[in-house]
């Protein structure tokens, strides 16, 4: 891990003093949601989003189902978030059983409705364990999306990056290579998979570095409400969870405040060591609930925009 003079000093002072003291608030924050199914659901992760809205984050992610299963109602999600919020917009975009020219109409509405950035996904395959293949027509892969997406329109792109391996890949070098080629391609940023020990981000990030990727790779954090739910997520995108989170959340199946206080402290520490090592910025991945990810960002010392110009006037 290369640590440079100024993140040691900063490593030491969170060693020194109480671990969120006088955090300075310059984290930039990305929030990532999933379409709704009903209305009970859009209704609450509108209140997510309205809660969320005032930290001024960089922008809000709306995924996009196996397959394109979601397209319709991520669409209207990412219309309404870019059309009645502050938030800048990003559609989750996948090439999955999908013509080339139909993924890009898609892109194409998205930029119709006022969205500029798209997170471009080769995407997961409809049916669970399938091996991805490419539509006779379609686009091989997230990198040819990547430089197709920047043709048709200057869209904002952020790809996918796997700190601890695609499952399908053969090797990290492979791994490194293939998120090269969409950075490449036209790509801003690489927003990482979650995990849940800062070595593993640490390690990702130098290795990116030694392979001539200078992108911005931004972490993703999971701020775990529901462990069994985590543990599946984790087994399909091969995350590793340490053997010490797994001794935490047991026994707490009926306590979900309890679990609420442990996701939370657990989620603050990660960020905490990551802030120490240089890291300014962090993408959260919500399940479409604010509680947890405010209360880190919080601890981070983002405060509320409009609160915090009031205060300065």
């Amino acid at each position: 891990m290369s640590i440079t003079v100024s993140q040691l000093e900063e490593a030491r002072r969170a060693l020194d003093a109480p671990l969120f003291a006088d955090v300075g608030g310059d984290a930039a924050v990305s929030f990532e949601f999933f379409p709704p199914k009903n209305e009970a659901a859009e209704a609450s992760m509108w209140e997510a989003v309205k809660t969320l809205e005032p930290l001024g984050p960089r922008f809000a992610s709306v995924t996009y189902g196996a397959g394109g299963t979601t397209r319709d109602r991520t669409h209207g999600t990412v219309a309404r978030i870019a059309a009645e919020t502050g938030i800048p917009a990003a559609a989750h975009l996948t090439c999955v059983e999908a013509a080339r020219d139909d993924v890009l109409a898609v892109a194409d509405g998205f930029w119709q409705a006022g969205v500029r950035r798209i997170v471009a996904l080769r995407g997961d395959p409809p049916v669970l364990g399938q091996q991805f293949q490419p539509h006779p027509q379609g686009f091989r892969g997230a990198a040819e999306l990547v430089e197709a997406l920047a043709k048709l329109h200057p869209f904002d792109i952020s790809v996918a990056a796997y700190p601890e391996q695609h499952p399908e890949s053969p090797d990290l070098a492979a791994d490194l290579d293939n998120l090269k080629r969409k950075l490449d391609a036209g790509a801003t940023r690489a927003l990482c998979q979650f995990f849940f020990s800062p070595e593993v981000f640490f390690r990702f990030r130098d290795a990116a570095a030694a392979a001539g990727i200078t992108a911005e790779i931004v972490p993703g954090i999971l701020p775990v409400s529901n462990f069994a739910q985590t543990r599946k997520f984790a087994t399909a995108c091969g995350t590793g969870i340490p053997p010490w989170m797994a001794r935490l959340f047991d026994g707490l199946d009926d306590h979900p405040a309890a679990r609420q206080l442990i996701a939370a402290t657990i989620a603050a520490e990660l960020c905490r060591k990551l802030y120490a090592g240089g890291v300014r910025a962090f993408h959260f991945y919500t399940l479409n609930r604010a509680e947890l990810s405010y209360a880190i960002c919080h601890l981070l010392g983002l405060r509320p925009k409009a609160a915090a110009q009031a205060a300065a006037a």
